[in-house]
């Protein structure tokens, strides 16, 4: 494994484009078929540079040069997305990089699935330290068994399910099936999203380094560690700016997954979590455009969590989102948000729904705790939408409800000193009390 990454400065183009040579000089790609595996447009990452830059390394040189989106279970992108995911135009995909390849993943659709194998109870147990026992499938996308080579290049941020995202994780749960979706992120938020967000060693990576064990085939990452916005803490100086369009890196590491990957979440610990002195009674996260439902844009709880105070709030504000969730929202719409003993205490109830809704419903509503016998839920914070959504179905949706005509972020600017926070670009940033161990 190799690689760059710093606290201070930005890398330039050269330093990518010098990283891929290096890449594709130490192994055999000639004559190969090639697929890469890239995030859809829900995370930040030069994805369009990597593009141009791989295209040059390799068209020519390997039979066959493609890409799959790592969608997990989100809206594939239409001709019009996928070119802007690119960064090229039209005409350059039907000219330049008319040899390449661009396919979304389809982990509702059996024909586009494989089975590799089975994850057995017992081995399960062990990875999750108890927590689960049961046998989970392993099921990807067959393109894989199409290809000689198997890159994934994207970024690493806390996450809620995993603890760091990137790695690994664009196969599991990024083009499978759903079994493994839906075990991972059940298995997440039985851990809760406080305890596991911006933990490194997770035993939800470890049972998504396992399912990528059985993937037979030769493996490379890259692993970017994405800059983060202006105005954070840890923002690099202005004056190392790039030598090519935002979003910038501050890291890149090259090799198998597993290592590029934990050299990138070390160093996003460090350039991805802000630290504060004490929580805040009021976060208002305004969440920026590459968010598009409340599935995504959730993330402006997730990261927030753990600084909001008991009885605190969090206000998602998305006026141009409308909607809760263009895949699940039927099922939202069932059960709800609620924390996650609301759930495991009414399990005869809930067990026939996915567990990666279940997931999104705790991560979003957080910690608290339920009654069965007086079927009382108690929940640490609040959490209001400042969106396009409907009062009367957040309600429905047991979440507060804001009209975003009234919310003027500049209004929440400079008041840390009262207990108030604005988060100008929310959804990748974690924020953390100084002191506290979750």
């Amino acid at each position: 494994m190799y690689g760059k990454g710093y606290t201070d400065r930005y890398l330039t183009e050269d330093d990518v484009r010098e990283l891929i040579a290096q890449a594709f000089a130490t192994h055999p790609v000639d004559g190969k078929r090639v697929l890469i595996l890239i995030p859809d447009t829900t995370r930040t990452a030069p994805v369009g540079l990597f593009f141009r830059l791989f295209h040059e390394a390799l068209s020519g040189r390997v039979a066959a040069l493609d890409y799959l989106i790592a969608l997990g279970t989100h809206m594939g992108l239409d001709d019009e997305g996928l070119t802007r995911l690119l960064g090229v135009t039209a005409a350059e995909r039907a000219g330049r990089y008319a040899d390449v390849r661009i396919f979304n993943h389809a982990w509702d659709d059996p024909a586009a699935l494989t089975r590799l194998g089975e994850i057995p109870a017992d081995e399960i147990a062990g990875l999750t330290g108890g927590l689960m026992r049961q046998a989970v499938p392993v099921t990807i996308n067959r393109m894989v068994l199409d290809y000689d080579l198997l890159i994934v290049c994207g970024p690493t941020f806390p996450h809620e399910v995993v603890g760091f995202s990137g790695g690994d994780k664009y196969f599991f749960p990024g083009i499978s099936g759903a079994d493994v979706i839906n075990f991972t992120h059940w298995l997440g938020a039985v851990i809760t999203n406080y305890k596991i967000i911006g933990t490194k060693d997770t035993p939800v990576r470890a049972v998504i380094n396992r399912a990528a064990a059985m993937i037979e085939r030769p493996k490379l990452c890259f692993a970017m560690v994405v800059a983060p916005p202006a105005g954070t803490q840890k923002s690099a100086p202005a004056a190392a700016s790039p030598d090519y369009s935002l979003p910038a890196l501050s890291g890149l590491y090259v090799g198998a997954a597993e290592e590029a990957w934990s050299a990138a979440a070390d160093l996003s610990s460090q350039l991805h979590i802000v630290w504060v002195e004490k929580p805040f009674q009021r976060v208002l996260s305004v969440m920026p455009r590459l968010y598009d439902d409340i599935w995504t844009a959730g993330k402006g709880m997730y990261k927030m969590e753990p600084v909001i105070a008991e009885g605190g709030e969090v206000v998602i504000y998305a006026p141009h989102i409308t909607e809760v969730s263009y895949t699940h929202g039927h099922l939202l719409d069932r059960i709800g948000y609620h924390c996650r003993d609301y759930f495991l205490k009414q399990w005869d109830k809930f067990q026939d729904i996915p567990g990666g809704v279940l997931a999104h419903s705790t991560h979003v509503r957080g910690r608290g705790d339920y009654d069965p016998i007086t079927g009382v839920e108690r929940l640490r914070i609040r959490v209001t939408l400042a969106t396009g959504v409907p009062r009367e179905r957040c309600e429905r949706l047991n979440l507060g409800y804001l009209d975003p005509a009234t919310v003027v972020p500049a209004e929440w600017a400079g008041r840390e000193d009262e207990g108030v926070l604005l988060v100008p670009k929310a959804g990748e940033m974690l924020y953390r009390v100084k002191g506290e161990v979750p």
